[in-house]
């Protein structure tokens, strides 16, 4: 377990350093990006412990493991909302306004992906029980489950080759996070309804609350980019310039 546990810590330290070195690149253009990248960082750090507290860490208050599980708890989707956050404070704070999300959607389903073979590895994040099948992962007791950590990152692996197509292509520049955004938001919705999650609204979990929120700040994002690009494009200027 001390082993399995520490391999944990390495891989999610890995996808910091992955997004370090790759962020390291974009920073060569603006110094300001780099108080941008650690914003980010810092915001996500803060949101994955506050969404998981909010989400079922209240709910380990009585377990004789309490205190163990409160400091290792953490959500990626509560990571991804406070480094959204963490970004938009930066930026606005730094007077930063050219878009960086779309070097997000490349660091950020690879962080995710080096986290979730951690999750693999510590056998946390775990999927509903079901019959044994094909698909199905035996967790440390051999219970059958559904194999939700393989499910998040296969569709990460998925995102990110989207993503890196859109790239190629020039296409929807500055939106690609929003649409990572409102692509894993719509996924950890629906997938929750497989995850071994507790539910605290009805039949909802903290996590769908989470990925609600996701959406919504993914749509707005996106909707808010378009009309900054529509309003700054040449055409724009060109009309400007007729009407008066």
């Amino acid at each position: 377990m001390v082993i399995v546990s520490t391999a944990y810590g390495w891989l999610m330290l890995a996808g910091i350093l992955v997004s370090l070195v790759i962020w390291s690149r974009v920073a060569r253009r603006d110094e300001r990006l780099v108080l941008i990248y650690v914003a980010a960082l810092a915001g996500a750090l803060l949101g994955a412990k506050l969404v998981y507290l909010g989400a079922e860490g209240w709910l380990h208050w009585h377990d004789p493991d309490r205190w163990r599980q409160l400091a290792t708890g953490k959500s990626i989707l509560g990571g991804l909302l406070g480094g959204y956050a963490g970004v938009e404070i930066a930026k606005k704070l730094l007077g930063y306004t050219p878009g960086t999300g779309d070097w997000f959607a490349v660091v950020t389903p690879i962080s995710i992906m080096l986290g979730r073979v951690g999750c693999l590895l510590h056998g946390c994040c775990l999927g509903r029980v079901c019959e044994p099948a094909w698909y199905t992962l035996n967790d440390r007791h051999g219970t059958a489950r559904w194999p939700a950590v393989p499910v998040e990152l296969g569709f990460n692996a998925l995102m990110l080759s989207v993503i890196l197509l859109l790239r190629r292509q020039q296409a929807l520049p500055g939106q690609h996070f929003h649409l990572y955004l409102i692509a894993y938001g719509s996924f950890r919705f629906a997938h929750e309804f497989l995850r071994d999650t507790p539910p605290i609204a009805g039949p909802l979990s903290g996590y769908q609350i989470a990925s609600t929120v996701l959406v919504i700040l993914g749509v707005a994002g996106f909707l808010r980019r378009r009309k900054i690009q529509r309003l700054t494009s040449p055409d724009a200027a060109v009309k400007t310039i007729h009407h008066l």
